[in-house]
């Protein structure tokens, strides 16, 4: 979906490697959160709590999941799943515009 209604916004920004990845939250009225936000070009590590879809608006980057020793190419318009509790590498090879589901 291209735009979402009936949310609140979080003002405070989240701020990630020295303002290299800065995101705001978005509350849904089902209790729902995401994050929408934008990556410079870099190398990134993240860490999760709960499950998440990372969906790539634009830009172009390689990920490693957990669990394999491939590195994937997503560019804007694909997405990827990571697992709750774990870690996962990115190379931000062009600024990406993102939007992370926690699920």
């Amino acid at each position: 979906m291209p735009e979402f209604n009936n949310v609140t916004v979080v003002k405070k920004a989240n701020v990630y490697f020295d303002g290299n990845v800065t995101s705001r939250t978005i509350k849904f009225a089902d209790g729902s959160t995401k994050t929408l936000g934008f990556m410079l070009p870099g190398e990134y590590t993240f860490n999760t709590d709960a499950a998440e879809l990372m969906e790539i608006l634009a830009g172009e980057l390689d990920v490693l999941l957990p669990g394999n020793d491939q590195w994937q190419r997503i560019k804007g318009g694909q997405d990827f799943n990571v697992p709750a509790k774990s870690s996962f590498k990115l190379k931000v090879i062009v600024g990406a515009d993102y939007c992370c589901s926690f699920l």
